[in-house]
Order: structure tokens, then C-alpha cells, then sequence
């Protein structure tokens, strides 16, 4: 019978099947070259199962030194449609891999990391943003391994060019130019996003640049319809008039077309909008939004297999990945 109370062990399990815990250790761990009927393998796999058994995290880290757990550092991020996106596909291609992702938020008030990774014991640190070197320092000495930023922005002041930084933005611009020959930029009100937003009107500005264009006309857009009015206001009324919108992403595009409702103009009549993320939204917002696609999933799948090259003392594929996008086309640009 199961305990009463209390977590089930390995001994619980051996009572059940009634044979030894070392048998039920071998069974459990796949252990090689012992001699262990069939039938007995499967009374404690039907044991354990019954039981409700799950090895102990602890247990395993001594056993094989190091645990199954990838601790995901995130920034204080709103969590919208891309970054949850990410983090599920995240999720996955880790656990094709025998690895567990475990995401920490960086929100005000949260646990420090010293005292996140000590409690974890993680196999891996991937973090999202840069952390410090006495951070890296101290999991290094502990034997986790620590794999670089996802983003980050350094360098945008550079003469690199079109990277996939910037690509985003490059992409809307591009497809916009075509037919507008002024640009704005719908920037986000919220500052937690620049690390995205600044590569993306970079982007923007960079293409205008190569096409001869005027530099975008750069407006915060706040997630409010009046807000957005006044941004769709003072981009008509530029000189030469802004036509076509790249926007930070679909959220600050919905804005823009709800701007440009409530002055009784529509896009892509009086102005083109393109948004980014590809959110379900985009398709039934009114008109269905032009959208930036990222590969999230290979995205993840380049993250980890980063992580698990480091874990198996491989040498690690490399941590840029050319630009991989596309437009979704719709009825907003």
C-alpha cells in the first residue's frame, strides 16, 4: 500500500514489490549488466507507478553530477504573444533533449539569481539578457554551465549592416518602400521592450538610409486609442506626409489602426500599418494586420543545442543565426 503521508521513496517502492531497494535502484536507473528477471523488472515498474514514485532531484544531482534542469533567466518582460511563444518552444526543444526548462522572471522583488541558482543546482544557466561577471564567476567555480544573452543590442551604432537584430525592422521597411516613400516608427511606451525595439528601428532607419528615403518619423505609441490618434495626427501632418507605419509589434500596430479609425481614415487607403509576431489577433483585427513571422522554433532549437553541446563537452554551434523571417501579407500594407 502507498504511505499515508510524507513523499514516496525508493523503499516504498521495494516494500511494494517486495524486493530490495538495490533492485529497485537498478531497475529504475536502467542500470547495465545486472541480472534481473523480466517479471521482476516489470513488478517495480508497476510499483512505482502505482505509488505515484518520481526520483528525488537531489538523488539524481549526486548521482550523475549535475541535474537535468536549464534555468531560463528572464528580464522583467511583459509577457506577450512572442515571449511566451519563445519560452514554450524553449520548453520543448529542451525536453527533446532529456533537459528540463526552468524560467526565472527578474520582476522587482523576485529572488536574487545567486539564490535561484543555489537552490536549482541547474545544469545550465541561458539568459535572456547579460548578467554580471561575479554571477558568472560563482557558477562557473560550481560547475554550471553559463551560456551567453539571448539579446543583446551592443553594437547598434556599428557598421554591421543588416544583422538579425535589426532584420525585423529591415523586413518592414523594405516591404513598405515599395509604395510609401515616408516612413514612421511606432515605438512602445514601455521601456522593458527596448532591448527588441531599438534593434527594429534601427533596422527601419538603415534601409531607409540605403534606399535614399528620409529617416523614419520616429512616435511612442501607447496601447490607448487616444494616444494613437495623436501619433496617426502628427505623422499626416509631416512634411513630407509619413504613409506607411512600421510598428514595434502587432500590439503598437492594433494601436495604429485604432488611431486611424477614430479620425474616420483606413489602412491601407490613408495609411499602411505592419506589425510584428504574427499574433493571432493580426489576422482578425480590422484590417487584418501585415505581420513580421520570427522562427521561434529554431530559434530554441539553435539555444539548445548551444546547452547541451556545452553539457556534453562538444564544441558548441555558433551562437548567431542568420536572419530567418517572413511577412505574413494582409490587408493592412
Amino acid at each position: 500500500m502507498a504511505p499515508r503521508s510524507g513523499r514516496v521513496t525508493s523503499a516504498d517502492v521495494a516494500r511494494e514489490a517486495g524486493v530490495s531497494r538495490a533492485t529497485v535502484s537498478f531497475v529504475l536507473n536502467n542500470t547495465q549488466h545486472q541480472k534481473i528477471t523480466d517479471a521482476t523488472r516489470q513488478r517495480v515498474l508497476a510499483a512505482a507507478e502505482r505509488l505515484g514514485y518520481a526520483p528525488s532531484a537531489a538523488a539524481r544531482t549526486l548521482r550523475y553530477g549535475r541535474s537535468d534542469v536549464v534555468l531560463g533567466l528572464l528580464p522583467d518582460w511583459p509577457l506577450g504573444y512572442a515571449t511566451g511563444r519563445l519560452i514554450q518552444e524553449l520548453t520543448l526543444a529542451f525536453a527533446k533533449r532529456n533537459l528540463t526548462f526552468v524560467v526565472h522572471s527578474g520582476i522587482r522583488g523576485a529572488r536574487s539569481l545567486g539564490e535561484i541558482w543555489k537552490a536549482l543546482t541547474p545544469a545550465a544557466v541561458l539568459a535572456f539578457e547579460q548578467f554580471s561577471d561575479s554571477d558568472a564567476t560563482a557558477m562557473r567555480a560550481a560547475g554550471i554551465e553559463v551560456i551567453a544573452a539571448l539579446y543583446d543590442d551592443k553594437g547598434l551604432g556599428s557598421d554591421e549592416g543588416i544583422t538579425s537584430a535589426n532584420a525585423i525592422g529591415a523586413a518592414q521597411a523594405r516591404h513598405l518602400a515599395v509604395s510609401h516613400r515616408r516612413l514612421g516608427y511606432a515605438y512602445p511606451d514601455d521601456e522593458r521592450v527596448a532591448v527588441f525595439a531599438r534593434p527594429r528601428l534601427d533596422g527601419v532607419r538603415r534601409v531607409c538610409a540605403e534606399l535614399g528615403l528620409p529617416a523614419p518619423d520616429v512616435r511612442t505609441v501607447p496601447l490607448t486609442p487616444g494616444a494613437a490618434t495623436d501619433a496617426v495626427r502628427s505623422w499626416l501632418a509631416a512634411d513630407p506626409q509619413v504613409t506607411g507605419i512600421c510598428a514595434f509589434n502587432d500590439d503598437v500596430a492594433m494601436s495604429v489602426l485604432a488611431g486611424l479609425r477614430h479620425l474616420g481614415l483606413e489602412a491601407p487607403r490613408d495609411m499602411a500599418v505592419v506589425g510584428v509576431d504574427n499574433s493571432p489577433a493580426a489576422a482578425v483585427s480590422w484590417p487584418p494586420l501585415t505581420s513580421v513571422v520570427q522562427d521561434l522554433p529554431g530559434i530554441a532549437e539553435l539555444y539548445a543545442n548551444s546547452v547541451r553541446a556545452a553539457l556534453d563537452g562538444a564544441q558548441a554551434p555558433g551562437n548567431q543565426m542568420e536572419p530567418n523571417i517572413r511577412l505574413e501579407v494582409r490587408e493592412s500594407a
